[in-house]
């Protein structure tokens, strides 16, 4: 990932940051909440919680869920930031030895969702957790100076929410492998166990790759489950 964030919208699989008002959406995840704040005539107005992206180090999504969920509360803004998210979908490892192991696969790694009232205090507690690199949103270029603006976070729009949620909820476990074209292996399983081979393609969408075999004394390609192999190395 970059060091800023400057446009508002990130790559093909990305959120946009335009927003719009909405209600609950439909994983059951408020998009708007309405909070009270005294105006500077006493009177009280509404203020709405909305979904915001952050840009986090990487592999330290967790980690700033973690720790901003405890800022919130010392910072006392965890009635202003309601809930701090992860999109993830079930995957599944396949190591070294054949075994498996249940993962979490996030949905766009290197980013967090926090729904929240966006003010001076809770933008802050945001920007100063450890990790955080800054919100998704839109550069405020500054008029005489030549160093780049400020990020100005922008919330992500209902239809936005809606399809993150969607995907993380709907999307099929994922098998990750700790293979390439090119690894040497050995079938462990089924007809063709004892043999060495190379591999030539793999398809983790399908369990399953394509070895190419020594067989009577020739190179020939074989589809093998993930689970009769093991990586050699």
């Amino acid at each position: 990932m970059s060091e800023s964030v400057t446009d508002s919208h990130l790559d093909t699989d990305g959120f946009s940051a335009d927003a719009e008002p909405s209600p609950a959406d439909g994983a059951g995840l408020a998009v708007g909440a309405a909070v009270l704040e005294a105006g500077p005539t006493d009177q009280v107005r509404p203020q709405v919680a909305r979904w915001y992206a952050v840009q986090v180090a990487s592999s330290c999504e967790k980690k700033v869920k973690a720790t901003l969920e405890q800022r919130a509360v010392t910072l006392g803004v965890d009635n202003r930031i309601f809930e701090i998210e992860i999109p993830q979908t079930p995957g599944v490892k396949l190591k070294k030895d054949g075994s498996r192991q249940s993962i979490e696969e996030k949905v766009f790694p290197g980013y967090v969702l926090v729904r929240m009232v966006l003010d001076e205090d809770t933008m802050m507690a945001v920007r100063s957790t450890p990790n955080v690199i800054n919100f998704v949103g839109q550069e405020d270029r500054r008029a005489t100076a030549k160093a780049r603006g400020h990020i100005k976070p922008r919330p992500l729009s209902r239809q936005e929410v809606d399809r993150i949620f969607k995907r993380a909820a709907e999307k099929k476990p994922v098998v990750k492998v700790d293979l390439a074209e090119g690894d040497q292996i050995l079938v462990t399983a089924g007809p063709f166990k004892d043999f060495q081979g190379e591999v030539i393609e793999v398809s983790g969408e399908r369990n399953k790759l394509k070895a190419l075999l020594s067989i009577f004394g020739r190179e020939t390609p074989v589809e093998l489950e993930f689970s009769q192999i093991s990586k050699q190395s």
